[in-house]
């Protein structure tokens, strides 16, 4: 008899964490065990607008959860501050998590690496859980081999906390992995307003957009004598990272090591 995969959320009530909800009470062979919200501890899911009919415990305490829990996967969709405890403490206790919190440093990355190898069980972090894009930054480190003048749009709504976006810090750091570094532009160029020309990475320019309407949106431009290459992708709605996060909860549960962005596990 197979048993279903146990799985606590962090963040239920977010526009991520409502669809991650979803997403494993419609899936056959997943659990939604308990979830992590900082502010209903002690009630029931159930208690909170939209999940009628869901009795499923909430904790505050993320230390309390694993050990009354004991769930197989924590799917995080927070902030980096309270990200990086919820991911640490499910190591600590042998729970695997999947991570789509942006902005955790190197050195917390290191960090997180050296406990999954301690405790020799998965972690997954994913800048960004669409398919598309993480298809849209493969397809543009193949094409910084050939292309090294490269401009990175970002585009999401006024509400996102970080800038620039996760994903396109992740694409710039896998063209740069190819590219041979180069300063774009004229070399006697000036800004005449300050943050004209973006953030600059290994001389490469990422723009960051901030709008009402707009949800997850990426442009990577490459230029060269008499031709362009636009690569972009669209998420129009959350539901369509949900796809990505099934496949990292599938994957983790597999692997040992600490695994950062969907590019590494998928073919």
């Amino acid at each position: 008899m197979t048993t279903n995969l146990k799985i606590a959320i962090a963040g239920p009530r977010g526009r991520m964490g409502r669809e991650a909800v979803l997403l494993v009470k419609e899936t056959e062979g997943y659990e939604l065990a308990a979830v992590l919200d900082h502010k209903n501890g002690g009630g029931l899911l159930s208690d909170s607008d939209g999940f009628a009919g869901m009795e499923v415990p909430v904790y505050s305490d993320v230390q309390l959860l694993m050990q009354e829990v004991q769930p197989d996967v924590l799917i995080d969709l927070t902030t980096p501050e309270v990200g990086m405890l919820h991911t640490k403490t499910a190591l600590e206790h042998g729970v695997r998590p999947v991570v789509g919190t942006t902005g955790f440093t190197k050195e917390q990355l290191q960090e997180l690496e050296e406990l999954c190898h301690d405790k020799g069980i998965g972690c997954i972090i994913a800048p960004n859980f669409a398919l598309g894009a993480v298809l849209m930054m493969k397809f543009s480190q193949m094409a910084g081999r050939y292309f090294q003048d490269v401009e990175i749009i970002e585009l999401h709504h006024d509400q996102k906390l970080d800038a620039p976006s996760g994903t396109a810090v992740k694409t710039a750091e896998m063209i740069a992995e190819v590219r041979e570094t180069k300063q774009q532009g004229h070399p006697e160029e000036k800004e005449t307003i300050k943050g004209a020309r973006g953030a600059n990475y290994d001389g490469m320019h990422i723009h960051s957009v901030r709008l009402p309407g707009l949800i997850a949106h990426q442009q990577v431009m490459f230029g060269a004598d008499g031709q362009t290459l636009t690569i972009r992708h669209d998420s129009y709605n959350r539901a369509s990272f949900m796809s990505g996060v099934k496949l990292a909860v599938d994957t983790v549960v597999k692997i040992d090591t600490l695994v950062y962005g969907l590019e590494n596990i998928i073919e």
